[in-house]
């Protein structure tokens, strides 16, 4: 049986001389339109529980400082994201590899923590030297979160589009392969 038809290029769609209505329909409909989505859809949830953990920790029962309470909330948001991206966004099933999936996916979660931390703590550290209150200082450390994974955000759909979008591979080294 023939594959079906692949989709053309989104670039191809905007040049086309077809009316401009269908042209953005066209687009809507498009696989990658669809995977930006759904990315997108992903991002916000593990944002929600990202946001939410750092206001509870170190906003709303001051458990912890800021760059903790931002450690904590980026550890609890990263695995369903991960299972999210990789399961929904991508439709890869099965067991993970290690090399090829896991890793590069928590390499990327860590630079997006070590870019938090620093902006959390500089928020912090703004606040603490302006003697903002503790209400201010929670708004900043969350918008400063929210900040490092926005830069972040375009970057990790590139990388995660060539992590997860990958050539079944023949005969894969056992050894390399986590429960997903």
């Amino acid at each position: 049986m023939a594959d079906p038809p692949a989709h053309p290029p989104i670039k191809h769609v905007w040049k086309s001389e077809a009316p401009l209505g269908e042209r953005l329909s066209q687009i809507m409909r498009h696989p990658s339109s669809l995977k930006l989505v759904k990315y997108a859809s992903v991002s916000i949830i593990s944002t929600i529980v990202s946001q939410v953990t750092l206001l509870l920790t170190f906003g709303v029962f001051h458990l912890m400082s800021e760059v903790p309470a931002n450690l904590l909330a980026n550890v609890v948001a990263t695995p369903p994201s991960y299972y999210l991206n990789r399961k929904w966004v991508w439709g890869k099933g099965g067991k993970s590899h290690l090399m090829r999936e896991v890793v590069p996916f928590w390499v990327l979660g860590f630079a997006g923590l070590a870019l938090s931390s620093l902006t959390v703590w500089a928020a912090g550290s703004f606040a603490r030297h302006h003697d903002l209150s503790h209400a201010v200082t929670t708004i900043l450390v969350n918008a400063a979160n929210l900040f490092a994974f926005g830069v972040l955000w375009v970057v990790k759909f590139v990388v995660y589009q060539r992590l997860f979008h990958v050539e079944p591979v023949e005969h894969p080294d056992e050894s390399d392969l986590v429960e997903a």
